[in-house]
């Protein structure tokens, strides 16, 4: 049996792409790649990431639009700009707290 593998980022976590001009909210979490492979090979195979590392969905936004996104662990970062997110679905899930902390609504504790 392997081991289970630790995630660098939780839910709630506000995070940008290493590459991309792009940031986010993680609102979940898959601990392996959990996509389809015609998804997984439509990226370019240079930046083409590994598949055995956690992978998040994220509420995402660059300059002109709002989207999900599934990332790797390996392609992101800490977002510390402390700047809040503006994608409509953020304000359904999450409570930004003073601190600018996004904490997860109670309803979506399971």
């Amino acid at each position: 049996m392997k081991p289970a593998l630790l995630v660098k980022f939780g839910i709630g976590q506000v995070v940008k792409h290493r590459k991309y001009p792009f940031r986010g909210i993680i609102f979940d979490v898959d601990p392996v790649f959990s996509n389809t492979e015609e998804w997984w090979r439509s990226i370019p195979e240079d930046v083409r990431p590994r598949k055995d590392q956690p992978f998040y969905h994220l509420f995402a936004e660059n300059a002109e639009s709002e989207y999900v996104a599934y990332v790797s662990e390996q392609n992101l970062l800490p977002d510390t700009s402390g700047e809040p997110l503006r994608h409509p679905q953020v304000a359904e899930m999450f409570i930004r707290a003073a601190d600018g902390a996004y904490q997860i609504k109670p309803a979506f504790l399971n």
